[in-house]
């Protein structure tokens, strides 16, 4: 059978679970067989006591019931819990399974326009079948495909009310299918209203600064307000429906129950069946609609860990597709884009078009250009943020799609326009997380970044804690101990995004050497800049404007083509200190 690629990845994702749980899927749907068997005890135990115990006046004949009957109840009990502890193991065993690879896709979705609500929902996802897995919900699942087993023996009972059993479990399942059919669309509104409401929550907490400073604040919590009340309307609106039908399926089950046993006296008043008979109809039918009953009590958990496993899924498949690329040797000679062309993840809209240049090891490039040109946009590509909808990025000709992603990352260096720093110490953020303590190479970063002599300062020096964010530190420290970290381990290229942004006459001393011991040691350094005194240490320019590169060639030409342009036509209306 042939598969497209997206198929053959549901189709690896789909064995992968299959793996891992389809023996424990098994054993569980046996054991509940037992369970179930089990449970057909009380309703023997009644039919022997008022049947024969009762009837030949016997103490031993009760006694040798009793202790049979507490024996199989024993043996129920355990299997129960053998049953209910294996399903809270499995939904651990789920966890630590999908949860690291959730965790990945949700690091990897803001940068394809997704919110942080949208993307921390796959680790929820998680949390969610995790907790469905140890309640009752999963118990009535296993308990149904046994249902059959109880109207059976009502049927032996007798005919009439096996069919009156029958008829009460196909209503109570009819009920099942409506309660479905009713939530599935409003508890994925409601879904989607929680992601809105958290997407507004997580943006008034990244901007808390700006709200106090200055003072609308009262306007953003009325704005969350309005997002929790659609999320409270859709959710209260799904809880009703799933509760209503609860209602009348416990209803119905108590009717039923009742005219089984009016139907039951019935008979026994005509000599059709006996009085232990009826009471073993009430029990073992009271046993065959409770898995139903459980079910519609545990719908919205059911509806919630089903969607909640459809994403999870699909995470799945999106990550069972990669295949791991063919390890390459480290780069050493050039950077190539070859005509690349970029849209915004959000709205598919095109930033950058047909971009195309390169550079050789020990050369510097600064891109300069009007804001909203697309100069953060380059580097997004550049760095495989923003993967190129046409044309490759190329490192020693090898498209960055053929490297190892993590093992790309000893060999790119990369300080964002707004640098965010881990919660954490210092150490771990310029050693990137790295497992082993190697404080020569980090020392060697802080160094080569100008920051060693600030760190040591500090009373913890490398081991201080930043806190979320790194707010400990102002935006100058940041964005240093930020240049340290693209520049640990001596990376081939280091990608920077205005990096003199918040600096002061010393960070941008320091900014210029970094460069200028990048190209020393054959590495290739780009950077986008406003302020003049970058230049000083790149060779090569390149002008973007407009989505497009306008020019693109060595520090001198460049320069002086923008100069003439701008005295003679002003094509490039660039800001005031952009040139040099």
């Amino acid at each position: 059978m042939a598969f497209t690629s997206k198929a053959l990845a549901e189709h690896r994702g789909d064995e992968m679970l299959k793996r891992e749980f389809k023996g424990v899927g098994v054993f569980l749907f046996w054991i509940s067989g037992i369970i179930n068997v089990l449970a057909l005890t009380g309703s023997f135990y009644m039919l022997q006591i008022y049947d024969r115990a009762l009837t030949s006046g016997s103490v031993p004949t009760l006694a040798a019931l009793s202790v049979l009957a507490i024996g199989l109840y024993l043996f129920q009990g355990l299997f129960d819990i053998i049953r209910s502890q294996l399903l809270v193991r499995i939904g651990g065993r789920f966890d630590r399974m999908l949860a690291p690879i959730a965790h990945r896709v949700s690091v990897d979705m803001p940068r394809f326009g997704f919110s942080t609500g949208e993307a921390l929902e796959r680790g929820r996802d998680v949390d969610t079948v995790r907790s469905f897995m140890g309640s009752q919900g999963p118990m009535a699942l296993f308990d149904l495909p046994w249902v059959p087993l109880y109207i059976l023996f009502v049927y032996f009972l007798h005919p009439v009310l096996g069919a009156l059993t029958l008829g009460g479990a196909v209503v109570l399942t009819l009920l099942t299918v409506v309660t479905e059919l009713r939530s599935r669309k409003l508890s994925t509104a409601s879904q989607q209203a929680f992601l809105a409401r958290n997407a507004v929550a997580d943006s008034n907490a990244r901007n808390a600064d700006i709200l106090k400073a200055m003072g609308f604040a009262h306007r953003a919590v009325e704005r969350f307000n309005q997002a929790n009340q659609d999320h409270l309307n859709l959710q209260t609106r799904a809880s009703d429906v799933v509760g209503t039908f609860g209602a009348i399926s416990r209803v119905l089950r108590m009717l039923l129950q009742s005219a089984l046993l009016g139907t039951g006296a019935y008979l026994a008043i005509n000599g059709q069946m006996s009085a232990g008979a009826i009471i073993a109809v009430s029990v073992a039918s009271s046993r065959a609609l409770a898995p139903i009953d459980l079910a519609i009590a545990n719908w919205k958990g059911v509806v919630a860990a089903r969607q909640a496993l459809k994403r999870l899924r699909d995470t799945m498949v999106a990550l069972s597709g990669m295949e791991k690329p063919v390890e390459l040797p480290a780069p050493t000679r050039s950077l190539k884009v070859d005509k690349i062309t970029v849209a915004a993840p959000g709205n598919g809209r095109i930033l950058l078009t047909e971009v195309a240049f390169e550079l050789k090891a020990g050369q510097a490039l600064a891109v300069i250009g009007p804001s909203g040109g697309g100069k953060t946009t380059l580097v997004r590509a550049l760095t495989g943020i923003w993967p190129a909808l046409r044309g490759s990025v190329r490192l020693d000709e090898a498209d960055l799609a053929q490297w190892d992603e993590d093992k790309l990352g000893d060999y790119v260096g990369y300080l964002p326009q707004d640098v965010a720093l881990l919660d954490g110490t210092i150490l771990e953020n310029i050693s990137r997380l790295a497992p082993q303590r190697d404080g020569r190479k980090v020392v060697a970063a802080t160094q080569a970044a100008g920051v060693h002599e600030m760190i040591v300062r500090l009373p913890d020096g490398y081991d201080t804690q930043l806190g979320p964010m790194g707010t400990a530190l102002s935006a100058g420290q940041r964005q240093r101990i930020g240049l340290a970290r693209a520049l640990y381990g001596e990376p081939f290229v280091v990608i920077m995004d205005e990096p003199n942004a918040f600096l002061d006459a010393e960070g941008e001393q320091a900014l210029n050497l970094a460069i200028r011991s990048i190209r020393a040691r054959g590495g290739i350094a780009i950077v986008v800049a406003h302020r003049p005194s970058i230049l000083a240490e790149v060779d090569m320019v390149a002008v973007i404007q407009n989505g497009r590169l306008s020019a693109f060639g060595p520090k001198e030409e460049i320069v002086a083509g923008q100069r003439q342009a701008n005295a003679n036509t002003r094509v490039v209306p660039l800001r005031e200190g952009e040139l040099a």
